[in-house]
């Protein structure tokens, strides 16, 4: 089974609702979860903020922040998680911002770095960074997706449901 099929079977069994905040990967995380049949039982949305405008207007993500440390950020990173699980009936949102290049890097971010955000309810929301490397634009973007269907997954099972113990 797919890395997005096993997240939808084990979000589904735990009764979790799941959103998706993107940036560089332009709603391919919510595209890969809702290829599979049945995705509507525990996808909620996805929001698309390709721009900060988007980010400060869909997801709340607060202009200070944006300027004290770019939009490819932890800190961004974190806001957008938030923001997307605080404006859906989600229980876990998934926040990406980052670099996928050709270009648009610098030696203190590099093409290839990505910003993760998790928020979940009644948590901490968990922020990383990884530098997967100029390895191209598609290659990043599907970098980007499975590392944070991982997330998602990992935070699943980490999660009881609304009827779990």
């Amino acid at each position: 089974m797919s890395l997005a099929g096993t997240l939808l079977t084990e979000a589904r069994d735990r009764g979790l609702m799941l959103a998706t905040a993107e940036s560089c990967t332009g709603g391919l995380i919510a595209g890969a979860i809702t290829d599979i049949a049945g995705s509507s039982a525990v996808f909620d949305r996805g929001f698309v903020t390709y721009s900060n405008a988007a980010k400060i207007q869909m997801l709340g993500v607060r202009p200070e922040t944006l300027e004290a440390h770019g939009a490819v950020s932890e800190a961004v990173a974190r806001e957008m998680a938030e923001g997307a699980l605080s404006r859906s009936d989600a229980d876990l949102a998934v926040s990406v911002t980052g670099i996928a290049g050709p270009g648009g890097g610098t030696d203190a971010k590099p093409e290839g770095r990505v910003c993760f955000g998790l928020a979940q309810k009644a948590q901490v929301t968990r922020t990383e960074t990884v530098d997967f490397g100029a390895l191209g634009r598609a290659e990043v973007r599907a970098a980007t997706v499975a590392h944070a269907l991982s997330q998602l997954l990992d935070g699943v099972r980490g999660q009881t449901g609304p009827d779990q113990p």
